[in-house]
């Protein structure tokens, strides 16, 4: 530009405009709220994930990140969403997709990273080191986002396209939780366990007038990634009913034997995104600070292969369980979460009770499959209209090629072929590129078997988009799919009882030594035939529980076992295996209002159960206790002497033979009768002291003789000096098991003469025509209770029959039989009191 051509400075128009600030600053505000809460930190209902976390995945199923194909660099991923659809800043994105690969953070990962990808301690390596790939599960995510089953918008430059949403498999939101900080709000949801809430969604969509009651009965609570115990549960259905609530969560922990002359406490699971570094520097400080005491030095020894293991040693003359308390009290072991189910449903954000979180979800899958099946309608109908016309060319060849040769060129043979065959334009067009290869009589088949299925997935496809019913079916049956394929056991265990402690401030911490010493008073552990296991705690001198008139769920009782509340008893298994524990965190109830019901689930309170592995009662390992007697399905029948129990955390009670297991177990003083019943409805029973104790190790002496093919249904031990009866179930032979509650009896105990042991008893029930064996037997304290498999209380007859009676039809069915609450006859320490005691020298109620 020439200086002639310039315009003068002062002949420019000034273009200046007055804005209020408060209206300018208000305006701006709003406007960054919006891209905060809408673009940035809220994940939507549908599919659990924020913008980022879905750009993410979807960009790395673009780029065929496919769990069968190698890892690339993080870098390269970060660089491709941040190029094509996330215009912020790489280390937003980098975060988000190490965060979707840990599995301390994540209940189900979504990305499976290769390198180091951090810690609960320590961050990750830079993206330039790590490699990352889509996890399998991430799959189920991406799953027919090609079938038209989202929608799809610009991206911030409108050169690509976008998922709104991701279709989502799985329910996402609630199964790896979420938290995030906008303006103004915050959300932080929990994770759960995948198959919990695939039932509980399933429930919702079979039944949409679900209560909450009904849907908890299927998912419980969160079930986080570390482990860990839940206390209290109060605050969990608060969060699911309004969509806020609390809870705390409690470290995993036992005391172990360190040394010979050392105990020590083991952590194995500490609570949500707790660290262990950050576990032993609040040590560190409490013992410099002086606010814990007995500690003598804490070791981390975890690893790859075992996972964590926290060892803290203890001093000297210092009681584990004081300790513990102490730390529980001062340290992250117990730790609380807070949970806001806040969430963006319809584009605007909802805080949202469990009921609502399941509904949105359930909703966006029956859009989604609805979706997906009219695309695929439209797929098949299409190739099905151009099958039918290759058909039709292949059947009159010569005839089609003749038009074709006579025709000036392509689109008056298109026109032709359509007039003289009665085809449409695209069928013409089809045939006119059709290869002479296909002209084969195997060609001719392959296209009618290809047509007939068409036909069918045609039919099948209307059928179910003419049904709302069928399309919440297949809805259903996917969710059960993700859920068999990706689904895992529970990791946390959850408990009905309340903190044992509470977070306590500088003064109640300066005089809280004495306070955390728990008094090591007796208590009464009970085993449900459900698997619930809870703690009666006993005044001196109290007396025991009466027998409750009323029928609750879970009020079977198992086992049970007079002890402390810091005691070490042992629970034992159907495989000849007993596990040390303390019932010191066990839920507590009241005396006088015993609900077996609120007990925690006694195979996660021990953890480490195998498959198939149920307990079978807990028993004492004191060296002045009542030997324990277990009877083998196979008959066998062995007495363990007191004292004789290895120093191990876990040992064998019983050598079993090979196909065998343990049907019953209970402590028998040499008073005591020990009961058999046979499949066959043979019941034996003899003197307890007519077994010899053995040692653990020991394989047992024969109990029963059993005819052939029988065998042993129920084991138990029984005082002869209490009214007892005997509980047995039969069931037509060819009757599916589950489906036929069969014939049931109750009789006295008294009826049955008593033989000798490894003889074959007397009959114990009569079977009609058709029937061939016992389903359940039981032989105990009367009044006897009855259980579903859920808990459930079942009916007995009330009458009882005579020893050689066939029993009355039963209403329902009937999982498991046991004594009620009171009715047992407990085997006591003998240090709890000399007054009771019996004729043969042992403690008794």
């Amino acid at each position: 530009m020439s200086p002639a051509d310039r315009t003068p400075p002062d002949e420019i128009a000034e273009r200046i405009e007055d804005v209020d600030v408060s209206t300018e600053m208000q305006g701006s505000y709003l406007e960054y709220a919006y891209s905060v809460i809408y673009a940035r930190a809220l994940p939507d209902a549908r599919d659990g994930l924020k913008p980022v976390q879905r750009r993410i995945l979807y960009m790395m199923s673009e780029m065929g990140l496919r769990p069968d194909r190698g890892h690339v660099k993080s870098a390269r991923v970060t660089g491709e969403v941040m190029g094509k659809l996330h215009p912020h800043g790489d280390g937003a994105i980098y975060d988000a997709l190490v965060r979707m690969a840990q599995d301390f953070t994540l209940r189900v990962p979504l990305v499976d990273g290769h390198g180091n990808f951090g810690s609960l301690d320590d961050g990750p390596a830079a993206s330039r080191y790590t490699e990352a790939r889509l996890a399998a599960v991430a799959l189920e995510m991406t799953a027919d986002i090609d079938e038209d089953t989202v929608d799809f918008r610009p991206n911030y430059d409108a050169q690509l396209q976008e998922p709104v949403v991701l279709p989502s498999a799985i329910p996402n939101l609630l199964v790896n939780g979420a938290s995030g900080i906008a303006v103004g709000m915050a959300t932080n949801m929990a994770p759960h366990n995948l198959i919990e809430v695939v039932g509980a969604a399933k429930h919702l969509l079979e039944n949409p007038e679900a209560t909450l009651d009904e849907l908890m009965a299927y998912l419980p609570g969160p079930d986080l990634p570390g482990g860990g115990t839940i206390v209290g549960l109060s605050g969990i259905r608060e969060a699911y009913e309004t969509g806020r609530g609390s809870f705390r969560t409690r470290a995993k922990a036992r005391v172990e034997q360190i040394t010979a002359r050392k105990s020590g406490i083991v952590i194995t699971e500490l609570p949500y995104l707790v660290g262990p570094e950050k576990v032993i520097e609040k040590i560190k400080d409490g013992v410099n600070a002086k606010k814990l005491n007995g500690i003598s030095d804490v070791t981390d020894l975890s690893d790859r292969q075992h996972g964590l293991r926290l060892v803290i040693g203890i001093k000297t003359g210092f009681n584990p369980e004081a300790v513990l308390e102490q730390l529980y009290k001062q340290t992250p072991l117990e730790d609380g979460f807070s949970i806001n189910n806040v969430a963006l449903v319809d584009g605007g954000p909802q805080t949202l009770g469990l009921k609502d979180l399941l509904r949105v979800y359930l909703d966006h899958r029956v859009e989604v499959v609805t979706r997906r099946s009219r695309f695929r309608l439209a797929r098949r109908q299409e190739r099905l209209h151009l099958v039918e016309g290759l058909l039709i060319a292949i059947l009159d060849i010569d005839e089609v090629i003749q038009v074709i040769r006579t025709s000036d060129d392509s689109a008056q043979a298109a026109s032709r072929l359509q007039q003289v065959f009665d085809l449409s334009q695209l069928q013409a067009e089809y045939i006119l590129e059709l290869r002479l290869r296909r002209l084969t009589k195997f060609s001719r088949i392959e296209l009618e078997a290809e047509r007939d299925q068409l036909q069918a997935e045609i039919a099948e496809l209307e059928a179910i988009l003419a049904s709302e019913a069928r399309i919440r079916e297949v809805v259903a049956e996917e969710l059960d799919a993700v859920a068999e394929k990706y689904g895992t056991p529970r990791r946390t265990l959850l408990t009905e009882a309340p903190p044992s402690i509470a977070k306590v401030g500088k003064k109640a911490a300066a005089g809280a030594g004495a306070a955390l010493e728990i008094a090591d008073s007796p208590t009464i552990v009970y085993l449900s035939t459900t698997g619930r296991a809870v703690r009666v705690d006993l005044a001196p001198g109290a007396e025991p529980p009466a027998v409750a008139p009323r029928r609750s769920k879970h009020d079977a009782v198992l086992s049970a076992l007079v002890t402390t509340s810091r005691a070490e008893i042992a629970a034992v298994t159907n495989l000849g295996r007993a596990i040390r524990f303390s019932p010191v965190d066990l839920p507590v109830v009241p005396a006088n209002s015993i609900h077996l019901a609120a007990g925690a689930r006694i195979a996660e309170y021990l953890g480490g159960l195998g498959k198939g592995e149920r307990v079978l009662a807990v028993f004492s390992l004191q060296a002045d206790g009542a030997p324990l007697a277990l009877g083998t399905a196979q008959g066998v029948v062995k007495r363990v002497a007191s004292g004789a129990w290895p120093n191990r955390p876990e040992f064998e009670v019983i050598a079993l033979k090979p196909g065998d297991e343990v049907i019953g177990a209970a402590e028998a003083p040499d008073g005591r009768e020990l009961v058999f019943v046979s499949s066959d409805a043979q019941l034996l029973h003899f003197a307890a002291a007519a077994v010899r104790p053995q040692g653990a190790a020991a394989g047992g002496m024969a109990g029963i003789k059993l005819g052939a093919e029988a065998r042993a249904v129920a084991f138990s031990v029984v005082d002869p000096e209490t009214e007892n009866v005997v509980v047995t179930v039969s069931v037509p032979a060819a009757t599916l098991p589950g489906t036929d509650p069969g014939r049931g009896k109750v009789t006295s105990f008294a009826e049955f003469p008593g033989k000798g042991r490894a003889t074959g008893g007397v009959r114990a029930h009569a079977f009609l025509k058709g029937e061939g064996m016992l389903s359940l037997a039981w032989a105990g304290p009367a009044p006897a209770r009855a259980v579903a498999s859920d808990g459930a209380a079942r009916q007995l007859p009330e009458t009882l029959a005579k020893r050689d009676a066939s029993g009355q039809p039963l209403d329902n069915l009937i999982a498991s039989v046991g004594a009620a609450v009171g009715a047992e006859r407990l085997v006591l320490p003998a240090a709890a009191s000399t007054a009771e005691a019996s004729a043969d020298g042992d403690t008794l109620f």
